[in-house]
């Protein structure tokens, strides 16, 4: 890659970011009332399970459609 081409780490970290922390927020208000009585190990698994495949998903999408700003 050339340097008008290298993406800059901290943009790709932001726009990582701004995915993640809205969907924890949304997870903790709508998921823990339910599983609140769970070990803290399980609730994270839990968590998990459900996040990590999003970010999967997602991520690569968001850093495709901001990559023009990303590699600014």
């Amino acid at each position: 890659m050339n340097e008008n081409t290298t993406p800059k780490k901290w943009k790709m970290m932001l726009v990582s970011w701004a995915f993640v922390y809205p969907v924890i927020n949304v997870l903790f208000f709508f998921l823990f009332p339910i599983i609140q009585d769970l070990p803290q190990l399980l609730k994270t698994l839990i968590l998990t399970i459900i996040l990590i495949p999003l970010m999967g998903i997602m991520i690569p999408k968001l850093h495709k459609r901001f990559w023009n700003w990303i590699v600014k």
